[in-house]
């Protein structure tokens, strides 16, 4: 039998490659209804505005990657953190980017589903940070 940090990265995995395809119908059957993306720039997308990056050709994703995996189960939900890279456009401009990525999981008592995605950029230390460490004041 899997574990959760099994399943988890499996459903990682078929995420990647579900956007790399542009499979909209993948990405829908594998996330809750109320799914949420927040992306490296703040903004939120809802489902249908996420799914929608995809039509007519506007988002096509050449490449993602989803490593250096961290995966938190907390029973019936989960919580990994790891790298996402990319090789894409969007309307014709660039959207290549390497991320910190958040992704939440629910159990719906059959399968795991992707319930939200957070990007970050990825930078240096907070200005606030001690020397020599990535931590804040304490």
């Amino acid at each position: 039998m899997s574990t959760t940090k099994d399943q988890i990265e499996q459903l990682g995995r078929d995420w990647a490659s579900a956007e790399v395809r542009g499979d909209v119908a993948a990405l829908s059957a594998m996330t809750t209804d109320d799914f949420t993306l927040v992306g490296p720039l703040g903004f939120v997308l809802d489902k249908q505005q996420w799914l929608r990056r995809y039509q007519g050709g506007g988002l096509v994703t050449r490449q993602l990657s989803w490593e250096e995996t961290q995966v938190r189960d907390y029973g019936s939900a989960a919580v990994s953190v790891g790298v996402h890279d990319q090789k894409a456009e969007y309307n014709g401009q660039p959207a290549d980017g390497r991320f910190r990525i958040t992704h939440v999981f629910v159990h719906d008592g059959d399968r795991w589903l992707l319930a939200g995605v957070h990007l970050s950029p990825i930078g240096g230390p907070p200005p606030f940070a001690q020397h020599g460490t990535t931590e804040g004041p304490r």
